[in-house]
């Protein structure tokens, strides 16, 4: 890739972090905020969604152009879900803990509560919710987070719902899951402050350092968001949703960079070639008897192919401005939201059955010479019409200026077009939540995860290594709870943090495992009814049948503590059946036996007395 200097070109970014709160009811209702199968869901119902005017009667840009494609939304509800995330009942009241955890994450940031919270109205018609708009509700401003590149101010923080999750396309549109719909979820947004990709990477990771030393936060894919904010000096502002790993941001920066250089780059070329964009014609005559199956099989549905000469782009479409995405991607992508497969240009033919005579052909129909470009769109008559429509708006923008927009995050790094940017049309007031006057002076400031590293160091003794883990890890706040419980803290942390990468490592699924499965397994131990050595097994047999309670599989699987008695028992029983090699090698035997004896007792024995008595009755025979 090549190098930029991000100061010349006029880099300026900015981050929104979207947070999952774990709380224990969603934001408007009383709702769990667990997540189910869709196997599991009890009923499903369809609607439509169409964009509202603002209270000053405006249409936002987004909204209408993702109402232009027609789509029934299905959704699936639960015996876990309410009829508000239906719609078909009013939302309640503000949840007090999600407002309690926004606060606090406030503090962390040195931000300013607002003396009054008003839900607002954001409107959403891609069936993310059923209502066809989010709530959302400014609680803090003017905060401030440090870098190693300076300060990064934090202009807001809103505390919203989060939207259904999309699970499938169906043949009418797309099927949701409303399990999701109404966690809370805290917003931030950064100033326009961040002047490279290192620092918007290294901001994001303080952000979310902060957010997880709430240990109110839900860990896991999904439940963190970014979006990033990026524009150059000569290009514009773009809006890049759904950036779902920390670790892809600085990428995501440096490739918004390219492509707005190479975007400017190509506008001075389209410039200097006087180039324009034609009319768009209709042209299924050419390929009446093509062989290229994705232009016959529309035309055999009864479907049309359409043009647009591109005058003075030649070799311009087919140019890379991304990693694999050209300029005839971003065409594409326009024509894709209306509808249609894709586009084929001029760069990129013949290929794909379409033959040099029907490219010569296309370019007589539409008056096209060797200098420019044509891209076709075949399709459904009505699709491919407005399809050609939207590619050709797109490439009239090339000719003048990096388009502002909103764009999808794709795995590789890259982008993809998603919609216009919104503006303030798409909020309004919600009527039915009433304000709430936000008191940060009941709510504790959290310790900072780098302040509980130290702290597990000096307070439980635990190295440095594993006091990281267990700080940054998804079971802190379990941890802490144990540990104040009277577990101890070493037994805690290897069982929290490394019994369980090893049997996640073994394909045991952890995932079954609940708190009270590990605070009862951890309350075993402490209470000498089951040993140190047992804990994986248990843990194993909860996770493969978790409805049971920790007492009762250790009764089933046989791995309560065995007394002294018993221990003896088996030692002398492996030490008789080694005893050749017990008098040939004496202490020296005591490894494999020793193995041997802990196999045998299946974990009901702690090692330690293992280990006294077969180094006894190794003394006895040797």
């Amino acid at each position: 890739m090549t190098e930029y200097d991000y100061e010349a070109l006029g880099l300026v970014a900015g981050l929104e972090i979207h947070q999952q709160l774990d709380t224990a009811t969603k934001l408007f209702c009383q709702c769990p905020t667990e997540l189910r199968d869709p196997d599991a869901s009890t009923r499903r119902f369809t609607r439509y969604l169409h964009p509202t005017r603002s209270e000053l009667g405006e249409l936002d840009d987004a909204a209408v152009e993702e109402s232009r494609v027609d789509r029934e939304f299905e959704y699936l509800a639960y015996d876990t879900t309410c009829l508000v995330e239906e719609d078909d009942e009013p939302p309640h009241e503000l949840d007090e803990e999600a407002l309690e955890t926004t606060l606090e994450v406030a503090q962390l940031m040195d931000m300013k509560p607002v003396d009054q919270a008003h839900v607002m109205r954001k409107i959403v018609v891609d069936g993310s919710n059923t209502t066809g708009f989010q709530r959302s509700s400014l609680i803090a401003t003017d905060g401030e987070i440090e870098t190693s590149e300076g300060t990064v101010g934090i202009e807001d923080m809103l505390l919203e719902e989060e939207s259904a999750q999309r699970v499938a396309e169906t043949d009418d549109g797309v099927r949701y899951s409303l399990d999701r719909l109404g966690i809370p979820l805290v917003e931030i947004g950064t100033s326009p402050d961040i002047s490279s990709p290192e620092q918007a990477l290294e901001a994001a990771e303080r952000i979310g350092m902060l957010l997880r030393s709430t240990g109110k936060v839900k860990r896991g894919l999904g439940t963190i968001r970014q979006d990033v904010n990026v524009s150059i000096e000569d290009g514009a502002r773009v809006e890049i949703k759904g950036v779902q790993s920390l670790d892809d941001i600085d990428d995501i920066v440096r490739n918004e960079v390219a492509r707005q250089a190479e975007l400017v780059e190509i506008r001075d070329e389209l410039a200097d070639r006087d180039a324009s964009v034609g009319d768009v014609e209709d042209v299924t005559e050419v390929f009446e008897d093509t062989d290229s199956g994705v232009i016959a099989g529309a035309l055999n549905a009864g479907g049309s192919v359409t043009a647009v000469p591109l005058y003075g782009f030649d070799g311009i479409v087919g140019r890379e401005i991304a990693p694999d995405r050209r300029l005839g991607t971003e065409l594409s992508d326009h024509a894709k939201r209306h509808g249609a497969g894709g586009i084929f240009h001029t760069d990129e033919l013949p290929a794909y059955g379409v033959t040099e005579d029907e490219v010569a052909a296309l370019r007589d129909a539409v008056g096209a010479g060797p200098e420019d470009a044509v891209a076709i769109v075949a399709a459904e008559t009505e699709i491919a019409e407005s399809a050609i429509e939207a590619a050709a708006e797109r490439a009239e923008t090339a000719l003048e200026a990096v388009p502002e927009e909103t764009r999808g995050a794709n795995d590789d790094g890259t982008t993809r077009y998603l919609r216009p940017l919104p503006g303030a049309a798409r909020m309004y007031p919600e009527t039915d939540v009433p304000p709430v006057e936000p008191d940060p002076s009941e709510v504790p400031e959290p310790e900072l995860l780098t302040e509980k590293v130290e702290r597990y160091q000096e307070e439980y003794d635990l190295g440095e290594g594993l006091a990281e883990q267990v700080a940054y890890g998804k079971y802190m706040p379990l941890f802490e709870d144990v540990v104040a419980e009277g577990i101890d803290p070493t037994l805690a942390a290897t069982t929290l943090e490394s019994t369980l990468t090893e049997l996640r490592r073994d394909d045991v699924p952890v995932e079954n495992l609940t708190d009270e499965h590990l605070n009862g397994v951890l309350e075993m131990v402490e209470d000498g009814d089951l040993p140190n050595e047992g804990v994986g097994d248990l843990l194993t047999a909860l996770a493969e049948a978790p409805d049971r309670a920790p007492e009762e599989a250790a009764e089933e699987e046989g791995l309560g503590g065995a007394d002294e008695g018993e221990v003896r028992e088996a030692v002398v029983e492996v030490v008789e059946r080694n005893g050749s090699q017990v008098e040939e090698e004496g202490m020296q035997a005591f490894s494999g036996l020793m193995g041997e004896c802990m196999g045998a007792l299946r974990g009901k024995a702690d090692g330690d007395l293992v280990s006294e008595l077969l180094r006894e009755e190794i003394r006895k025979r040797a």
